[in-house]
C-alpha cells in the first residue's frame, strides 16, 4: 500500500440498509465524508470544525458492487489535484481483508473557502503541503 493512501475503516450500519438489504446508494456519500472528516481532523491536528476551510463544490460515486451488513469495508482516499483555490480527492471503498474486491469509487472537489467573508480563497502553502502528503501518483 502507497504511504501516501489515507485509509478508515467504514462500520456498515443497520440503518445504512435499503429495502432491498444493500447500503442505499446515498450513504456512500457519507462514507465519503467521514473519510474527508477524519483524513482533515489528522491534518489539522484538530476536531474542531473551524479548521475545515473549504465547502464542497462536487461529489460522484460509482457504484461497482453492492455493499451488504456483514460487509467489512476500508475507505482509501488520496489527492489527485491541488489547484490554486481547489483540491481533488480521489476515494475506492474496499474489502477490508481483500483490496482487489472494490465496492465504490469516487472523487470530490473541494473549493478553499473563508466562511467570515462568505468568498473563496486560495489554497494556502500550509495546507499545500499537508495535501501533497497525500498525493498518489499511481492511481
Amino acid at each position: 500500500m502507497n504511504k501516501n493512501v489515507f485509509t478508515i475503516t467504514v462500520e456498515v450500519r443497520f440503518r445504512d440498509l435499503d429495502a432491498m438489504g444493500h447500503v442505499n446508494n446515498a450513504v456512500y456519500f457519507t462514507y465519503f465524508e467521514e473519510g474527508r472528516k477524519s483524513l482533515f481532523q489528522k491534518i489539522s491536528k484538530s476536531s474542531d470544525t473551524s479548521a475545515f476551510n473549504f465547502i464542497l463544490a462536487h461529489v460522484g460515486c460509482d457504484y461497482l458492487k453492492p455493499v451488504k451488513l456483514d460487509s467489512r469495508l476500508s475507505l482509501r482516499m488520496w489527492v489527485s489535484e491541488v489547484g490554486r483555490k481547489r483540491f481533488n480527492l480521489k476515494y475506492r471503498l474496499v474489502d477490508m481483508t481483500d483490496e482487489s474486491v472494490i465496492y465504490a469509487t469516487g472523487e470530490s472537489v473541494q473549493v478553499c473557502f473563508d466562511y467570515r467573508e462568505h468568498r473563496s480563497v486560495e489554497v494556502s502553502e500550509a495546507l499545500k503541503a499537508k495535501l501533497l502528503e497525500y498525493q498518489e501518483a499511481d492511481e
